[in-house]
């Protein structure tokens, strides 16, 4: 009797040892180049002896508790089995896929302004699986996968030239650049007003105007317009209509906004008196409107003195000229004005 009790108590102790079940393995994809950190699922992990991926052993591994191994997987392609082996046997196999490592070969558009927002297509390769999308150190706003070969992103904000770089399972890819750029700001324009009916030429001087796109006069586009330098470009006016904010836009947005005042062309109603002698100094008084601005008083070509009473009468002294009637004019910012005849008067003779 004691000897069949002696021998079924050895038997049990000698039964061999189960083996392992796995049941995943998180991630379930890594980079080809191997490396990564895997967590190994089941149980009887006790008494483990390996761990392969595919025929490849696993770099190192920890048994952690007999649910949990970690380890490290070797370089490797495609999909393989990985299984975990103990005294009891090899476990059943779960399937772990080596992703080709991204790439990326061009950002469009690949400069956008300091406050971000811009969108931006990346191109390259392997870019189905990605997880992550950065701009320098700084995740972009939001990205989305087209396809394996394209992202669609938006830039966070930023300064300078950054690295764009994508991240998948397959690792991390090389970089391509996207430029920062400094919005364009204005200090002056000259002049500050012009007529109504446009046309006028006018300096706007500021800084990083280089890349300029669009002048604008309130909402209207300068007729032509050209950048000088960073810090100057000249434009001519559209037509308009009271004060006006002037704007410039270059791909990294647009500008602080200065005042241009539209000045309606002056008329001209009355002179008095319409004639005169031949010689310079006869004082006569325009009448009219819109001529505040008056920048000068012609009779024909020739400029005359003139005093601005109002926006509404100047007075101005006749230079000499001969016998006959002559155009005067006044010009203002707004413009040149209609023409009235002043006739000069040879003195009689006795």
């Amino acid at each position: 009797m004691n000897d069949a009790r002696s021998t079924s108590t050895t038997a049990r102790l000698a039964a061999p040892a189960a083996g392992p079940v796995l049941t995943s393995v998180v991630p379930s994809t890594g980079p080809a180049a191997g490396n990564n950190t895997v967590t190994l699922n089941g149980s009887g992990f006790a008494g483990v002896t390996a761990v392969a991926f595919g025929s490849t052993p696993a770099l190192t591994y920890t048994v952690n508790s007999t649910t949990k191994i970690t380890a490290v997987a070797p370089p490797g392609t495609g999909a393989v089995a990985v299984t975990v082996r103990n005294p009891g046997g090899t476990s059943n196999p779960v399937t772990y896929t080596y992703a080709a490592a991204p790439t990326l070969t061009s950002v469009s558009p690949s400069q956008g302004p300091a406050s971000g927002g811009t969108t931006v297509v990346l191109v390259g390769t392997g870019l189905s699986a990605a997880t992550s999308v950065v701009f320098g150190a700084t995740p972009a706003t939001t990205f989305t996968v087209d396809s394996s070969t394209q992202i669609t992103a938006v830039a966070p904000a930023g300064s300078g030239a950054v690295p764009i770089t994508v991240t998948t399972p397959g690792g991390t890819t090389g970089p391509v650049f996207f430029f920062y750029l400094t919005a364009p700001t204005l200090i002056s324009v000259t002049p500050t007003q012009g007529p109504a009916s446009g046309g006028a030429g006018v300096t706007l001087r500021g800084a990083d105007l280089t890349g300029t796109t669009a002048v604008l006069f309130g909402a209207t586009l300068a007729t032509t317009f050209t950048v000088d330098s960073p810090t100057q470009l000249t434009a001519v006016t559209p037509p308009g209509s009271g004060t006006a904010p002037v704007t410039v836009t270059t791909p990294a947005g647009s500008s602080n906004s200065l005042a241009y005042t539209y000045v309606p062309a002056p008329h001209l109603s009355g002179l008095s008196p319409s004639q005169g002698p031949l010689d310079p100094g006869t004082v006569i008084t325009l009448t009219g409107s819109g001529l505040t601005t008056t920048t000068a008083v012609r009779f024909g070509a020739v400029p005359a003195a003139f005093t601005l009473l109002s926006d509404a009468t100047i007075t101005a002294s006749v230079p000499s000229g001969p016998a006959g009637t002559v155009l005067v004019t006044v010009t203002t910012s707004g413009g040149t004005s209609n023409s009235l005849p002043y006739t000069r008067v040879s003195a009689p003779h006795i």
